[in-house]
């Protein structure tokens, strides 16, 4: 009987401890934000947030015309507190745990966004897998405003696009939460995040007219990297230059890099199909030495050279120099304005410092930015071009002579 008695005691006592969902909310009573964009106007922060419109989202398949988002707005002398003002004009509380992007206006990027990341950490809500952005030349409210085309959910376009440029053409990147916050926390990095800018009319950027049209008067277009010192952004690197530095750190997934032909007018285009570099930061005589070794595999893609014998070793050989030579120039193109425009280390050569000379780097980490403005860097670029097509050279008879 005791052993019973204490089987029934021990089961209660577990029942007791299973509390079920003690802070579940209903989805009726959430405004589920997928962007937020922070400006500052008047010494307070401006608060945009970008909330999807279910009832909306559900209803476009029959035709529906309210607009898939709605943006809510709030000033406030911190985030937290601009966040709960929206409660004042939307009739659910802002839920966050399914951002899909942070926009930053430029102003206020470059008074420094370290603040930004100490709300963001504290919120146990927000999941760490969202993207930054830098709105280029305007305020983050005016990217949130924007309607688009082919992605019900702006924030969902700005998401794609962002991750589908990344992987196909290279010159921006996506950071998510845990990236940057460690480029702020590091004395031998800085970070970088991506500018996004709006083209058009913005009159009508807000409207269902901007989707409704075959050609949208108003468009978000993702255009270079913005370049921060700490947490201050300091300037643009050139979409070129946003190209050098993914090859540099070996972020660039697949490319198109195109070269002159040799004897003629016109262009050779490969396809970077894989990319393998290696950055290293050592002592030489006293003073840090940078070196970048790349390694590239690459398709012939597009030949407009009506000479060129694909054929030949040599032409593969030449081809691969050419390519080779162009992607060092812009290798060294972005490292000279980060040392010499910005004096910004962005490919975290003090990083590389750190674990190949620690007792050095403690030297002389009060000094990185001068010292990584002085170093000398080297490239190495070597290429490989394994498949030249399905055809091996492509000529077009002139008119009237015989084939």
């Amino acid at each position: 009987m005791n052993r019973k008695i204490l089987t029934i005691f021990i089961c209660l006592s577990l029942f007791m401890m299973v509390t079920g969902c003690w802070n579940r909310r209903e989805l009726n009573d959430l405004a589920i934000a997928v962007a937020l964009g922070i400006d500052k106007v008047d010494e307070q922060y401006l608060l945009t947030v970008q909330i999807v419109n279910p009832g909306e989202i559900a209803a476009r398949q029959g035709g529906g015309r309210s607009t898939p988002v709605v943006v809510f707005q709030e000033k406030g002398e911190t985030l937290f507190e601009s966040l709960r003002k929206i409660t004042t004009n939307s009739p659910r509380k802002v839920y966050l745990a399914h951002l899909r992007m942070l926009v930053f206006g430029e102003e206020f990027a470059k008074e420094g966004i370290r603040n930004t990341m100490d709300f963001i950490s504290r919120d146990h809500e927000i999941r760490p897998d969202f993207y930054f952005a830098v709105a280029k030349d305007s305020r983050a409210e005016d990217i949130l405003k924007v309607l688009t085309s082919l992605e019900d959910i702006p924030a969902n376009k700005l998401l794609s696009a962002l991750e589908t440029s990344e992987k196909v053409w290279a010159p921006t990147m996506s950071v998510t939460f845990d990236t940057l916050n460690s480029k702020l926390s590091s004395q031998g990095a800085n970070p970088i995040i991506t500018g996004v800018m709006k083209t058009g009319d913005s009159q009508t950027g807000g409207k269902n007219q901007n989707i409704e049209n075959i050609d949208p008067p108003v468009r978000l277009k993702y255009d270079g990297m913005g370049v921060f010192k700490g947490e201050k952004l300091i300037g643009w690197l050139s979409e070129d230059d946003s190209k050098g530095l993914n090859f540099a750190l070996g972020e660039v997934k697949n490319t198109i890099v195109a070269t002159s032909c040799p004897q003629e007018e016109g262009k050779v285009a490969l396809e970077v199909v894989r990319t393998n570099a290696e950055l290293n930061t050592t002592v030489k005589n006293g003073e840090p030495t940078g070196t970048i070794k790349l390694f590239i595999d690459a398709n012939v893609a597009d030949v407009e050279c009506s000479g060129l014998d694909l054929t030949q070793v040599s032409t593969i050989d030449d081809l691969e120099k050419r390519t080779g030579e162009k992607i060092k120039d812009q290798i060294n193109s972005s490292i000279e304005a980060a040392q010499k425009k910005y004096k910004s280390d962005i490919f975290s050569f003090g990083e590389a410092l750190h674990r190949s000379e620690p007792e050095y780097w403690n030297e002389i980490k009060s000094e990185w930015d001068q010292r990584f403005s002085d170093m000398s860097v080297t490239v190495d670029v070597k290429v490989r071009i394994h498949h030249t097509g399905t055809i091996g050279n492509y000529d077009i008879q002139e008119e009237g002579k015989p084939g």
